[in-house]
């Protein structure tokens, strides 16, 4: 299992659209993100920022990943989602989340 933290801009003008969406994420995106391998997928917010975690627990993220971006009703909620948020990525990275790099973890028990 590996773990991916990400973040990006919630723009203020889309913030209840999003969080509307969000209160009821439809389950056909949660059905492809399961069979992508991802699991404890988490949104939090803080002001104007969106931070997503979720574990992966499959053998090749990046063709899970483009399986999931494949997916119609996936790029049907992301045309929902997408103008909600501003992107933090690298440009030219190919993310529209800005992954961020683990540096803590704390164990399920002690070593």
């Amino acid at each position: 299992m590996r773990r991916y933290g990400m973040v990006i801009r919630l723009r203020p003008e889309h913030r209840e659209t999003y969080l509307r969406l969000h209160a009821a994420v439809w389950p056909g995106v949660e059905q492809t993100l399961r069979d992508g391998n991802i699991r404890n997928f988490t949104i939090f917010l803080h002001g104007d920022l969106l931070f997503g975690y979720y574990e992966y627990v499959g053998d090749d993220h990046d063709a899970d990943q483009r399986r999931m971006a494949d997916d119609p009703q996936t790029q049907a909620w992301w045309k929902l989602t997408d103008p909600c948020q501003e992107s933090l990525a690298e440009p030219g990275s190919g993310h529209w989340w800005a992954p961020m790099r683990e540096i803590w973890h704390l164990t399920e028990e002690a070593p």
